[in-house]
């Protein structure tokens, strides 16, 4: 059995346990394979940290810190105490054993309590994977870093944090029609005794290794056209994040036993969104791209994977929309941004179940595009 396939075997087990969360194992599956950090905002009680947990235990060899921030929480805490005896002997030497600077899964929930006191040293070791303090460097074997939050910051000193993590995953509760399998699944994870599949560190680094081989060419001219079109819309991604999503699309390919990207391959940009106005907009943008992806090579399952939409999401941003364009005084460009996001929230209506939605949602965006009419 090859190493991806080692690695695809350990991500379906973990799909096994958790009914519903396909898409948040496979975005942790590229996360590995890119060396890229993820994080997931979500309300307690949606398997965040279990996830993790778990993923963690099926890497053979590799060790897991999981840590719960407060304000309160102290460097100490997270890359461990002074050594004592060197001390007394006049060094500042960290002694790290069972703390974050070893471990090769961190996952710190509730990031966004992290103070001033240890935010520096978090910045660098997510960004540049060193710990330093004092005179003392070390370099970091974490494979990826994976933050979690019930919200995202509203202090400005905290954008930096969410910033060093490449990949966001909203996680929500699983949806009432399977409910029944979640409780199935939950009951036999607590009796469960098969083997289960694992994967070592030294392979997934070969993995990461092998990711930086894979041919971006044949999607560049693309990618190129999709983060004008996102910097158009309103969606910040800069020079450095641009370049690390070069990453994500790699390990996309790599999962599916490519040497080389294809369109589809894109759908990970569906995942780099700010704020969570963004995260239907993203999708709108990206699906309608990968969709004409007629390619009959292997494609990722979560490229063919839409979400149906929410529809009070949905109808919130048509109002949003609404609203900045009676605000008045917009530049061209400005007008220009809105109809954009009008037309991607309209291609998500499209995908809503319930026809008295949709068709709610519809008339709400031609009244919109008859008032933005009437200016012309």
């Amino acid at each position: 059995m090859n190493t991806i396939d080692k690695l695809n075997r350990v991500l379906q087990f973990v799909k096994d346990s958790f009914v519903g969360k396909n898409d948040i194992v496979d975005l942790l599956g590229i996360s590995l394979i890119a060396r890229e950090n993820a994080f997931l905002l979500g309300p307690p009680g949606t398997a965040k940290s279990a996830i993790i947990r778990q993923l963690s235990d099926c890497i053979e060899g590799g060790r897991n810190f999981e840590y719960l921030l407060t304000r309160f929480t102290e460097p100490n805490e997270i890359f461990g105490p002074f050594d004592i005896r060197k001390l007394k002997e006049g060094e500042l030497i960290t002694n790290t054993e069972g703390m974050m600077p070893e471990a090769s899964m961190v996952f710190l929930d509730e990031i966004f309590n992290a103070n001033s006191a240890i935010l520096n040293s978090l910045l660098m070791a997510l960004n540049e994977r060193l710990f330093r303090r004092g005179k003392e460097t070390r370099k970091l074997p974490a494979l990826m870093f994976v933050g979690a939050s019930n919200v995202l910051p509203e202090d400005e000193a905290l954008n930096a944090l969410l910033d060093r993590f490449l990949i966001r995953i909203r996680c929500d509760y699983v949806d009432t029609d399977l409910l029944e399998e979640v409780l199935l699944a939950g009951w036999n994870m607590e009796r469960q005794s098969a083997e289960k599949p694992v994967i070592t560190p030294q392979e997934i680094i070969e993995l990461q290794q092998r990711s930086r081989q894979v041919d971006l060419s044949p999607i560049r001219k693309q990618f190129v056209d999709v983060v004008h079109n996102l910097r158009n819309t309103g969606i910040k991604v800069s020079d450095r994040r641009a370049v690390k999503i070069q990453n994500l699309l790699a390990a996309s390919a790599l999962m599916c036993n490519r040497t080389e990207a294809i369109k589809s391959d894109l759908w990970v940009l569906k995942y780099i969104w700010d704020t969570e106005e963004q995260i239907e907009i993203l999708a709108g943008i990206i699906d309608a791209i990968i969709e004409k992806d007629t390619t009959a090579q292997q494609v990722h399952p979560q490229a063919r994977y839409n979400k149906t939409p929410n529809a009070e999401e949905l109808i919130k941003e048509v109002q949003l929309l609404a609203s900045r364009w009676h605000s008045g005084n917009l530049s061209f460009e400005e007008q220009n941004v809105i109809k954009d996001k009008l037309r991607y929230v309209q291609t998500r209506c499209n995908w809503i179940k319930k026809n008295e939605h949709k068709e709610h949602i519809r008339a709400e965006i031609e009244q919109l595009w008859k008032k933005m009419l009437e200016v012309v």
